[in-house]
């Protein structure tokens, strides 16, 4: 393999066009770079339903039992339900690695692979992926005296579902909730039927349960507000007291209330945070540099404490470990659960949202306005090469004025004005690590300076796209 596929090794897993860069050939060589780096013993290995997820995780597991690894595979998974299966088998027969064919949200025409240790923390920056990646790039290979085995793995999901209810505590009278669920296509559409078998104060209303890794409704990603109007309005249709949508590997989740809006990753994380507290007393949620100044108030006022985090899975996992923070989120609608390995659990929060409906009694509309402080621009994109350039000038111009300064991700700026709080608003702008794009979020007190003070930003940055 000639072409210099470096680059598909990103900060948090491997992603690219596939079969264009990611192909049987990549994957196989991938598995034997996997068994000579870390010379694994046993390895879990799941894949998503895009079209060329089969043919890399039969080379995978190829390159891998080749290299005299065991592997055990559980096929067509989601994403929680590969890391929670990891998690689990700690306790029993634990495995070294393990390997999920995936590329999340990403259109049909990507895939990518996801990486984690036995302990589920996963293979990133600055734990193992350049490492790796050098691996790979010297064709690095080790001879085994003996081939290893493929078996599958029976009961899978049986075990996934029975660890998401015992994690949510749900009280024994529920009540009856009538929820539209748009799976997008994705794996939550093989996952959640078996869940919502076990709920039957559940009242689902599925849309694109069918995995289908062309997309053909809708790209799976509930960032984007284009795709998820359909659900909306199949909320307000049916009367729902909710809806939830799940990206392609269902480890990012969305919600929009029984108004039809959508609530903001950042608010999501308030929201869950503040029931998470409720067991866990002064613990320490870490919100992503990007999250609304509700956010961090709304911890502080469940008794908790935050920390800002960088952006990204492999990142947030090691610092939750470091810290022992018990909840994360973040605006992409990640959510991380520390007592699940600091792994995301998107049926989990789902459970969640229902259980605080359910002992409050009030709809989730409710239960989320008193979070709905502030006017905030949503991520902005730019494309632009000379992304760093921009940053640092960015900085530059507006560091003096800054009450509050972090360069944990990009810069976030924030400015105080003790004269007329009215104008106090905050920035981040950080370099996109899966795609060639500069992100921006703004936020403040009011429309007029929100409107004002990011369209200064954008004339600014607006000297880089191009450059």
């Amino acid at each position: 393999m000639s072409k210099d596929l470096s680059k598909v090794f990103k900060a948090y897993d491997i992603r690219g066009l596939s079969p264009e860069e990611l192909n049987g050939e990549f994957a196989k060589r991938l598995g034997l770079s996997i068994a000579a780096h870390f010379k694994p013993k046993r390895v879990l290995v799941g894949r998503d339903m895009r079209t060329t997820s089969p043919v890399l995780e039969s080379m995978l597991i190829q390159g891998l039992t080749e290299s005299g690894v065991d592997v055990v595979r559980i096929g067509l998974c989601s994403t929680p339900m590969f890391y929670n299966l990891t998690g689990l088998a700690q306790s029993l027969e634990p495995f070294d690695l393990g390997v999920m064919v995936t590329a999340s949200h990403n259109p049909g025409i990507y895939n990518g692979l996801k990486i984690i240790h036995g302990d589920c923390l996963p293979v990133g920056q600055g734990n193992d992926m350049e490492e790796l990646r050098d691996a790979f790039q010297r064709g690095d290979q080790i001879k085994a005296d003996h081939p290893g085995t493929a078996v599958d793995e029976p009961g899978s999901l049986d075990k996934y579902i029975e660890l998401v209810i015992r994690s949510a505590k749900l009280p024994s009278d529920m009540p009856q909730f009538k929820v539209a669920i748009d799976a997008g296509n994705g794996m939550a559409g093989s996952v959640l039927p078996r869940l919502l078998e076990r709920l039957p104060w559940l009242e689902a209303l599925p849309m694109y349960f069918i995995p289908d890794g062309t997309f053909p409704n809708h790209e799976a990603n509930p960032l984007k507000i284009e795709n998820l109007k359909e659900l909306i309005a199949k909320v307000k249709q049916e009367k729902c007291h909710l809806g939830v949508s799940f990206d392609g590997d269902a480890d990012r989740v969305g919600f929009i209330d029984e108004n039809g809006e959508p609530i903001p990753g950042d608010l999501m994380t308030a929201f869950l945070a503040q029931e998470i507290l409720k067991g866990h007393p002064g613990g320490k949620v870490l919100i992503d540099i990007r999250a609304s100044w509700a956010a961090q108030e709304a911890v502080k006022e469940a008794g908790g404490v935050f920390e800002f985090s960088r952006v990204g899975h492999a990142l947030i996992k090691k610092q939750m470990r470091e810290t022992g923070a018990v909840f994360a989120g973040e605006i992409s609608m990640h959510m991380y659960f520390h007592e699940l390995w600091n792994c995301e659990c998107s049926d989990l929060a789902m459970l969640l949202v229902l259980r605080r409906m359910a002992t409050t009694g009030q709809t989730l509309s409710e239960l989320i306005r008193p979070l709905l402080r502030y006017k905030n621009s949503g991520e902005i994109n730019f494309k632009l090469s000379a992304k760093a350039e921009a940053i640092k000038a960015l900085s530059e111009k507006y560091s003096a004025q800054a009450s509050f300064k972090s360069e944990l991700d990009g810069v976030r700026l924030e400015f105080r004005d003790k004269t007329n709080p009215q104008e106090d608003w905050w920035f981040n702008v950080r370099a996109s690590n899966t795609e060639p794009l500069l992100r921006l979020v703004v936020e403040a007190k009011t429309d007029e300076v929100l409107s004002r003070r990011t369209a200064e930003l954008k004339e600014f940055l607006a000297a880089y796209v191009g450059a």
